[in-house]
């Protein structure tokens, strides 16, 4: 995994090998939550599962599911669900993952780019794997969904986990620094976007001085665009996804800068202050 070769002096041999050893982390971080791979996968789609239920028995309870979009209403609370989940799982591994000063570091030609990167693929790669069985299983067993433009509907998604990748980047490069104030915004961010992201209703029907609460989180405008291609009688009016790839790559500049910065002053001293 470690070794180095005469192959890598080549542009191809690097990218081979770049590519082999974002693989086996992320492999790692995979199995990071159980031994078995498998029963990692499946433990996370159990928790994508029982958090769509606990909504769809909470739009029941509360009688909001007759304010929900016109089609099929627990696709539009998976809709929601896995952008959110997706975002703040990618975030929160990101930031979770090893840093300059980490053991793993000393393996080279490990670094800290391909450790985020295997952190954000292992990630997108559990949740697009569980939404797909979910929804696979919903449409065979329940009843069938009819998605109106699935391709940039899953585009959103990839929206959503690169923001949380973004953001991840941004706070990895301050952890060092300030470990503790990153600690507590990142389990606040998340715990804010159970209500910021807006999962739980569309910018359409918001009123003016409620929108301007929502409008910027990245995260509200790539489910709400989400929702406009997934239903076919909804078109959203005060989101693009534009934005949340805007903010997305200014963070991802910022965060990568910040990173580099970070690495040049890493200290092993660092691993004590966590």
């Amino acid at each position: 995994m470690f070794q180095q070769s005469t192959f890598r002096s080549t542009g191809l041999g690097a990218a081979i090998t770049i590519a082999e050893l974002i693989y086996h982390s992320v492999v790692r971080n995979i199995r990071k939550s159980h031994g078995n791979a498998v029963l990692a996968i499946l433990m996370n789609m159990m928790q994508a599962a029982i958090f769509v239920l606990a909504f769809y028995i909470m739009f029941i309870v509360l009688g909001l599911r007759g304010a929900a979009l016109r089609g099929d209403f627990l696709l539009y609370i998976m809709s929601g669900i896995f952008l959110f989940m997706t975002h703040t799982k990618t975030l929160g591994a990101v930031v979770g993952s090893e840093g300059p000063a980490s053991p793993m570091m000393k393996h080279a030609p490990l670094n800290t780019i391909i450790v985020i990167a295997a952190a954000a693929l292992g990630t997108l790669y559990i949740q697009v794997l569980s939404l797909f069985v979910i929804l696979f299983i919903y449409h065979a067993v329940l009843t069938p969904i009819v998605i109106d433009q699935p391709i940039p509907a899953f585009g959103m998604l990839l929206v959503a986990w690169y923001t949380g990748l973004s953001l991840g980047v941004v706070l990895l490069a301050l952890k060092p620094w300030f470990p503790t104030v990153v600690s507590v915004f990142t389990t606040i961010y998340q715990r804010v976007n159970m209500i910021a992201s807006g999962k739980m209703f569309v910018a359409n029907t918001l009123p003016a001085f409620m929108l301007a609460m929502f409008d910027w989180n990245p995260l509200f405008h790539a489910i709400d665009q989400a929702r406009g291609y997934m239903f076919i009688n909804y078109t959203p009016r005060y989101s693009t996804w534009e934005y949340a790839v805007i903010v997305g790559t200014v963070l991802l500049m910022i965060g990568l800068m910040g990173e580099f910065y970070t690495r040049r002053h890493a200290s092993v001293s660092w691993s004590a202050r966590r």
